[in-house]
């Protein structure tokens, strides 16, 4: 039976983000990519998290298990744009649950492609 992707996309997990999380296959777009992050999040996926973050941005550890779990409730992309051919940004809000306090989080990140591969980079935060 058929998982729905956390991302919110209309496929299905294993034909959405688990091609990217659990099978190895490289996101194909700064987009594709993002929505994985997020899945992986979704999934305390903390090994992809940091894999897919580039090395002279990526922070020592993540610990998402933390003392207050974080539920994730959705996410919306606002804007993807390939700015050149190995350089992107995607706008994105990812709506979110701690403690049982819903928190928004509306960002457009940086991503770069190096060997064949898109990376995040960092992000500005907006506050709405």
């Amino acid at each position: 039976m058929p998982t729905p992707c956390p991302c919110g996309a209309s496929a299905d997990y294993a034909r959405c983000c688990g091609r990217h999380l659990d099978d190895g296959l490289p996101a194909p777009t700064a987009e594709a990519l993002m929505r994985s992050r997020y899945s992986a999040f979704t999934l305390g996926r903390e090994d992809y998290l940091l894999a897919t973050w580039h090395p002279d941005f990526r922070p020592v550890e993540l610990n998402l298990a933390g003392d207050t779990p974080t539920k994730w409730l959705g996410l919306q992309i606002k804007r993807h744009e390939q700015t050149d051919p190995t350089h992107a940004i995607v706008e994105f809000v990812a709506r979110y649950k701690i403690g049982g306090r819903a928190h928004r989080l509306h960002e457009t990140s940086r991503f770069v492609r190096l060997d064949e591969r898109w990376l995040y980079t960092d992000g500005d935060i907006h506050q709405d």
